[in-house]
């Protein structure tokens, strides 16, 4: 049923407990994720599906949030970001 553990690489901003938790919405869904890499200012809503590899750099004071219910697969997102659905 499950897969090899994935990859998860967190950047500095993640390294304080408190930090992390208030970063997180709610717990991702990683049951399909092979890797994951996280730099920089990044906040991730409720109901996060992370699927395959997925990278997320925040530009140097830049910020990206992604909204409630995001499905990432196989995607690159860096500098600044506002995901909004429409």
């Amino acid at each position: 049923m499950f897969n090899q553990t994935p990859v998860v690489k967190l950047g500095d901003t993640f390294k304080k407990i408190g930090n992390f938790q208030k970063r997180f919405g709610s717990i991702p869904n990683i049951l399909e994720l092979d890797h994951l890499t996280v730099s920089g200012d990044v906040w991730f809503g409720k109901n996060i599906t992370l699927r395959g590899t997925v990278i997320i750099v925040a530009n140097e004071g830049n910020r990206i949030d992604l909204p409630d219910g995001s499905i990432l697969e196989n995607k690159l997102v860096s500098g600044n970001v506002s995901i909004i659905d429409h």
